[in-house]
């Protein structure tokens, strides 16, 4: 089979950070067939909807025969069940970067991680891609070779904002942007940071592997492939011209606003808007996690705020910082949690260290710790816990990887609570 002919190992240099594998420690391909074979049988540890209400066909079936476990796990979220969807499918099929390329980029990450779901997937894609041929060596033996300058940049970026949120060096970076476009260096940045979310989730839920992904597709995908000749700067769209108007309509519009920072148009969305295709279903995606929330904010904040945190995200954590003093935190707790979690509620805390541990090493995550989350925060309650936490995987890569300027009043108001030279930031 065709999937099958991608089933080969590769070794990857540089330093882990966290619980991402270590060079001469990734597990090759072969084995992440293994894995992904002894999941077809695997009990989630969430409910799987028997059957998913697609609100529109057949654009949301993901080009699988059956809709994927990874949307079907969304049922108790039903609002998000298009979205992700949505977003499942721009990340692979919207967008100038090849899909083959973005495809290869979720492998690398499936790798570090180790998430044999994500990895059965993107094995299918790339076996059924027009390029296959020239990922093979790759994988097999770690031959770059036979890749362009753009599909070698976009591995080596993917790996290094994986491994660490300041792990693309300027250096690094000025490579990559001698061969993308500002538009498709953001666009890189959501591919890479989505596949972070989506090995999170998949690990954490433990997602069975659907016997059709190890299948190559019955009709033809349909993918993106490399611009030959492409212009130097990108030229605008008229899809970023619709996307950022109805986003610039939103920051004006008091009711779009509940709930939020108070900031308008955060500089995280002025940026993601350079690749609309992927940043539209994003967008979409948080909006319908918040507008229909039954986890309070009080928790997702301190959710995000403990990831961020562990990440080292400046950005995001001056917008949770923001957050929480806009919804009553006192001061004197925020400087109090610096030392330790002793001012968080067991609510809280119970959230916090859950998000930690699927931060750090997602599949380590057992049926007991999934339990103790179910049993504080119900079915649908521990999926929002889970879901906050994968979108700051996501946010700490897009906004520090670019690094983003944070909006002074997001600054003013960190300074306020620990101080211009204190904070979680300092340590």
């Amino acid at each position: 089979m065709l999937a099958r002919s991608l089933t080969v190992g590769v070794l990857v240099f540089g330093l882990a950070r966290l619980a991402t594998a270590a060079p001469g420690d990734l597990p090759t391909l072969q084995a992440l067939e293994k894995e992904a074979r002894a999941r077809v049988a695997a009990t989630a540890r969430v409910s799987l909807a028997a059957s998913v209400a697609w609100p529109q066909e057949p654009a949301r079936r993901l080009h699988g025969p059956d809709v994927p476990n990874v949307v079907r796990a969304m049922g108790s979220v039903p609002e998000a069940v298009g979205p992700m969807a949505d977003m499942v499918r721009a990340v692979l099929f919207e967008g100038s970067v090849a899909t083959s390329t973005r495809a290869a980029m979720g492998l690398r990450v499936a790798q570090l991680v180790r998430s044999p779901y994500v990895a059965a997937h993107m094995v299918r894609v790339i076996a059924a891609s027009p390029d296959q041929q020239a990922w093979r060596p790759f994988f097999r033996d770690n031959q770059a070779a036979g890749l362009t300058p753009r599909q070698r940049q976009a591995i080596a970026y993917a790996e290094s904002l994986t491994r660490d949120i300041h792990g693309v060096t300027d250096e690094q970076f000025a490579q990559v942007r001698a061969h993308f476009t500002d538009n498709e260096v953001v666009e890189l940045t959501i591919v890479t940071a989505f596949f972070n979310h989506l090995v999170r989730f998949a690990e954490a839920t433990r997602l069975p592997v659907e016997p059709w992904a190890f299948e190559p597709p019955s009709t033809p995908l349909p993918f993106v492939v490399d611009i030959k000749a492409a212009p130097r700067v990108g030229l605008i769209s008229d899809a970023e011209i619709a996307a950022t108007t109805a986003a610039a309509a939103a920051a004006t519009d008091a009711a779009a606003q509940k709930g939020g920072l108070g900031l308008g148009m955060a500089n995280s969305m002025r940026a993601m808007f350079r690749a609309p295709a992927l940043a539209t279903p994003w967008r979409a995606l948080g909006t319908a996690l918040r507008e229909h929330e039954q986890v309070g904010r009080d928790v997702k904040l301190q959710v995000s705020l403990a990831v961020s945190t562990m990440n080292g995200c400046r950005y995001c954590v001056r917008h949770q910082v923001l957050g929480l003093r806009r919804i009553g935190v006192d001061p004197a707790r925020l400087v109090a949690l610096q030392k330790d979690d002793a001012a968080l509620t067991p609510r809280e805390r119970r959230a916090v260290l859950f998000a930690r541990q699927v931060t750090e090493a997602p599949t380590s995550v057992t049926d007991a710790d999934w339990t103790a989350l179910t049993t504080e925060f119900g079915p649908r309650g521990a999926i929002e816990v889970l879901l906050q936490t994968c979108t700051f995987a996501f946010m700490n890569r897009f906004t520090d990887g670019l690094m983003l300027p944070s909006e002074d009043e997001a600054i003013k108001v960190y300074q306020e609570t620990y101080g211009s030279a204190k904070g979680p930031l300092s340590k």
